[in-house]
């Protein structure tokens, strides 16, 4: 080695190198295949245990036909890796499946049998060439009893939810008997409303993944019994139920019929619903008679408000200068307002509620009733007259706002065995409850159950605007297709509630993945707390210099109002006015002072973000090499 010049010494470290670069690849590549590392927050990456069980407790052979066009890769690169991991992801099921699913591949060029067959199936093409040809990129499943599901096309803006998806398609497949779900609503959710109303004759999103999973049975809001078939009841604002239909939905409990129940006592949706629920008062609600029954009330007048959990919003009530400002009734709940036991919300990220309501647990009802949601801390009780309307102030809430250090709760779930609401026996028939038909009704025949036959399994949420599609979803359509996007996991949520009820929770877990937002909490608490200190001084700055413009306006008119008015102008006058332009600018400046104090500690952090982010790393790595070439030093010298 001693005889081995420089440039010799460089070479053999070089091939050195090469060798050590090869042998770990291939090292890796024999002995690693498979082997995954998912450093991600959520662990986007790991198959969860919903799969899982889903693909161990399939009972008969399922095959999957994944559909790609080489031609599509070629044209999008990230179709092309998208189809990478949907491959590797099916791989790993059929690995997981135990052999039970098969996968195909096919790649349907133009004019292939492989293309009609993915034509046949439903598949959605996409034109990939300047002649026309089309794409494919879907998957059919089909059982061995030739049942038959599909992805019509994998798009994009879904691949944070593709297990979902592919899991979701292979259940539905291999169990095809769904549980039934009765729906009695007063609001228009599954498309039924009438003529005019906003949202009236579409069905809303949550209904179309509520029926990818049950099949959904319509109540009449006047039904005086909830047919043996339904396994889970599902109530939507239960505003003017007669005692005959309350009956009814206390002995379905009463028998052992699950239920969910969404009340609001500030339905801002309410219009929606059918004409003659829109007169009647908010200070009432029939439904509070069955709560009460089930150790439950729901506090009327009141929505509940939370500094922490404000949505941002944009307010352009003034074209001139639009806001974008907190509204402390619209809650945006993230895992510190979920209870992380119950498995309903286990694995919930972010629900939205706009004005929810306010659950009371009574004592002394014998039952276990459980808080699911709560607000936080900096929580109060807001008039719901000062959310209602068009436009409310919400900068008057904002200043207004006073924590009560209490958590107000927004869900709860009811064990036990709950007793009738009716000790008195059934409702007596009464001449002005009629039907639609315009006929009388009353209770059904039979005997009254006067306690549960068995433990209750009830969830009651107070808000009903969380399922309307605006306050968590995107629906877009994509060459025919319709394609949801959730904003928020409210319907993840209401199927994994309807899930659980009804005794299945396969998919539990499963639903909320995928999302990837990653809120800036600390900016977002840096930025409530400047906006609690300096609103209040903003607004009194504001209001003060609206009334120095109003001022200086109406001594400047005197002397537009021809010579005979400016001859009434006098030396105060013309001093009052200086006196005001001047004082105008004093507020101005103390106003922009306000405005930059608002952001200070927000720039600050976003300074020392940056740095760390572009500087943090060559810092490190010098002072590293620093300290190693110091020690090295030192070695040497001794």
């Amino acid at each position: 080695m001693k005889n081995l010049g420089r440039t010799q010494m460089a070479l053999a470290g070089l091939a050195l190198g090469a060798f050590t670069l090869l042998a770990v690849n291939l090292f890796s590549h024999t002995l690693l295949t498979g082997a995954r590392l998912d450093l991600t927050a959520d662990r986007l990456f790991t198959l969860s245990d919903g799969t899982r069980t889903v693909l161990k407790s399939l009972q008969e052979p399922l095959t999957a036909r994944l559909y790609f066009s080489k031609i599509l890769g070629e044209r999008s690169a990230r179709h092309g890796q998208y189809y990478g991991r949907v491959r590797e992801l099916l791989e790993r099921y059929s690995q997981l499946s135990g052999g039970r699913l098969k996968l195909e591949l096919y790649d349907p060029e133009p004019f292939s049998d492989a293309e009609d067959r993915a034509v046949a199936a439903g598949l959605q093409g996409v034109p990939v060439t300047e002649s026309g040809d089309s794409g494919y990129f879907g998957l059919v499943v089909v059982s061995s009893t030739d049942l038959e599901g599909s992805i019509p096309f994998f798009n994009l803006e879904r691949e944070n939810f593709v297990e979902y998806d592919l899991t979701k398609l292979i259940y539905t497949v291999a169990n095809p008997k769904k549980k039934t779900v009765g729906l009695l609503s007063t609001l228009p959710i599954d498309g039924k409303g009438a003529d005019g109303m906003m949202g009236a004759k579409r069905r809303w999103a949550i209904m179309d993944q509520i029926r990818e999973f049950f099949e959904v049975r319509e109540i009449p809001i006047d039904a005086n019994e909830i047919p043996k078939e339904v396994d889970t009841l599902m109530v939507v604002h239960p505003k003017g139920l007669s005692d005959i239909t309350l009956y009814a939905i206390d002995q379905f409990v009463l028998r052992g019929g699950s239920l969910l129940a969404f009340v609001d006592p500030n339905a801002e949706l309410e219009g929606s619903g059918p004409p003659e629920l829109q007169v009647m008062p908010n200070d009432k609600l029939e439904f509070n008679r069955l709560l009460e029954s089930w150790g439950l009330r729901l506090t009327l007048g009141k929505v509940a408000g939370d500094l922490e959990a404000a949505l941002r919003i944009s307010k352009d009530d003034d074209p001139r200068r639009p806001q974008t400002i907190d509204h402390v009734a619209w809650l945006g709940l993230g895992k510190a307002n979920l209870d992380a036991a119950d498995i309903v919300v286990g694995d919930i990220e972010k629900l939205h509620m706009p004005t929810p309501g306010i659950l009371e647990i009574l004592e002394g009802s014998g039952l276990q009733a459980t808080p699911v949601l709560t607000t936080g801390l900096r929580s109060m009780a807001i008039d719901t007259a000062k959310v209602q309307g068009e436009s409310p102030d919400l900068p008057a809430l904002l200043r207004g706002f006073k924590p009560e250090g209490r958590k107000l709760v927004l869900a709860a779930r009811v064990a036990g065995s709950p007793k009738t609401a009716f000790k008195d026996g059934k409702p007596a028939y009464k001449e002005s409850e009629r039907d639609k038909a315009g006929k009388p009704t009353q209770a059904a025949a039979g005997p009254q159950l006067m306690e549960a036959a068995k433990p209750a399994n009830l969830l009651v949420v107070a808000d009903a605007d969380m399922l309307f599609d605006a306050f968590w979803v995107q629906t877009r359509t994509f060459f025919g297709q319709k394609v949801q996007v959730p904003l928020a996991d409210n319907g993840a949520f209401v199927v994994n509630a309807l899930d659980v009820l009804s005794g299945s929770d396969a998919l539990v877990g499963l639903r909320a993945r995928g999302r990837t937002d990653r809120p800036f909490t600390l900016v977002d608490d840096i930025r409530k707390q400047a906006e609690t200190h300096f609103r209040a001084k903003e607004e009194e700055l504001q209001a003060k210099l609206k009334a120095l413009q109003d001022r200086l306006a109406q001594l400047q008119k005197k002397g537009k109002d021809g010579p005979e008015a400016a001859a009434m102008v006098t030396p105060e006058d013309k001093t009052a006015i200086a006196q005001s332009r001047s004082e105008m600018v004093a507020v101005r400046q103390e106003l922009r002072a306000v405005q930059r104090e608002l952001r200070r500690d927000i720039e600050s952090l976003e300074a020392r973000l940056k740095f760390i982010n572009i500087a943090g790393l060559p810092l490190l790595l010098g002072l590293g090499t620093l300290v190693l070439w110091i020690v090295r030093r030192r070695r040497k010298e001794a």
